[in-house]
């Protein structure tokens, strides 16, 4: 998964109020729609008092101050005889919503606020970006997209931003040619696009098939912000989506100069592409590959960073058997093992300790294994043989075998075995 899949391209997670422009003051600033198509009303609070309760109740939401919010907008939005009044109070009151988490509800009282027409075009058409936004956050993704259409229209306004949460809305309805269309627009606007949008971008070719262009964007991004994590992240996700293995290694090992490698996920990620790269057919020695995956391991588990799971240690026992160091190798598995809700530690420990021709430690172990219960059940019997066959002891091997046989991933081999060995018909 690419790490730019969640983009929150809303620049906040409630509502930016409107001003209340009904002072003589503000309202002589320059408007910010002056070829909107909507006639602005006449404004109708007369009432200080009231006034003075609208401003500090707006001033109480913009500060997050929900429950004086509440005190002071409720009764207006309930009972003030302007209706001015009564649509900003909405518009306090929805942000104190979504300061609640409700989004239903802060989405239901911005409609209620614009319903209610009463409001200078400044504050009206505000509203309305902010509406699609909330639809956006609430993945209602075409009323998102029909209300920023109607911004435009109505307000005679454009702005970068408007295109990208229309991309964002287009990505998640899965119109990828739209969406990379509403983003490079976005860009096309502004001189320093949201890093966001280029993230956006980039999963968007990779949705739609164009791998080439979304490891191309990456890696331009990695280049123009090289201690982000998320371009970082997105640019290894698309290399290793493209096989690039020794692309992923180099990068990986930069990011990890920079303090980028954080999460577990990060050193297991690294490690088994060393692992990858060790077992290549092209590579002559697994050795020093294998060494790296085993020190990248053991690195994050002394941070802490790497959890001592089961998983975790069987993965580095992995990476030294592929080096050809059993021991080690044995080591870690037997780690996993009490962490482990089935045999397979067991059973690798005891093939590893197998070959190092350490039959008398492997064979309890190979039992313990069967025992738990392992995958491949068939291949454990015949590891199981060859320990006992190295005890020198012939009829517990052929017994081992004999239960091989019953499985048919290793049923010709236990057959030849036991043919060789001139056992049964």
């Amino acid at each position: 998964m690419l790490a730019g899949a969640a983009f929150a391209l809303m620049l906040a997670s409630t509502p930016a109020l409107a001003s209340d422009n009904s002072s003589s003051d503000q309202q002589k600033t320059a408007p910010l729609y002056p070829n909107a198509t909507r006639q602005a009303p006449k404004l109708d609070l007369t009432d200080k008092k009231e006034a003075d309760s609208l401003n500090k109740g707006l001033d109480a939401a913009q500060a997050n101050n929900k429950d004086l919010a509440q005190q002071l907008l409720q009764p207006l939005a309930d009972n003030s005889k302007s209706k001015y009044a009564q649509a900003m109070a909405l518009q306090g009151l929805a942000r104190v919503h979504a300061l609640n988490n409700d989004l239903p509800g802060a989405i239901d009282l911005l409609k209620r606020s614009l319903d209610n027409g009463v409001m200078p075009n400044d504050a009206y058409f505000q509203l309305q970006y902010e509406l699609a936004k909330f639809y956006l956050a609430n993945q209602q993704f075409q009323q998102c997209i029909d209300t920023i259409e109607k911004w435009r229209a109505d307000g005679k306004s454009d702005s970068a931003e408007s295109h990208a949460v229309e991309g964002e809305a287009y990505y998640h309805m899965q119109k990828y040619p739209e969406s990379i269309d509403a983003i490079k627009q976005a860009q096309s606007m502004t001189n320093k696009p949201d890093p966001r949008w280029t993230q956006l971008l980039i999963v968007d070719y990779n949705e739609s098939g164009q791998k080439d262009k979304a490891a191309a964007l990456a890696s331009q991004q990695v280049s123009a912000e090289p201690t982000d994590a998320t371009s970082f992240h997105n640019a290894l996700s698309l290399d290793i989506q493209l096989q690039k293995y020794d692309d992923a290694i180099k990068l990986m090992e930069e990011g990890k100069s920079k303090g980028l490698l954080t999460t577990e996920n990060d050193y297991v990620t690294m490690t088994k592409l060393y692992m990858n790269k060790a077992q290549d057919p092209s590579t002559s020695d697994p050795g020093p590959d294998s060494d790296k995956a085993v020190q990248t391991l053991e690195e994050g588990m002394t941070k802490g960073v790497v959890k001592p799971s089961a998983d975790n240690y069987v993965l580095l026992g992995d990476a030294n058997m592929i080096g050809g160091n059993g021991d080690a190798a044995a080591a870690a598995y037997k780690k996993a093992i009490p962490l482990a809700t089935d045999g397979e530690p067991a059973y690798k420990a005891g093939l590893a300790l197998v070959t190092q021709n350490q039959f008398s430690a492997a064979k309890p172990l190979l039992q313990q294994a069967i025992s738990k219960g392992v995958k491949h059940k068939g291949r454990a019997y015949m590891a199981l043989a060859q320990a006992n066959v190295g005890l020198k002891d012939k009829a517990a091997a052929a017994q081992a075998v004999l239960e091989a046989e019953k499985d048919p991933e290793t049923a010709a081999q236990a057959k030849k075995w036991l043919k060789d060995a001139n056992i049964g018909s």
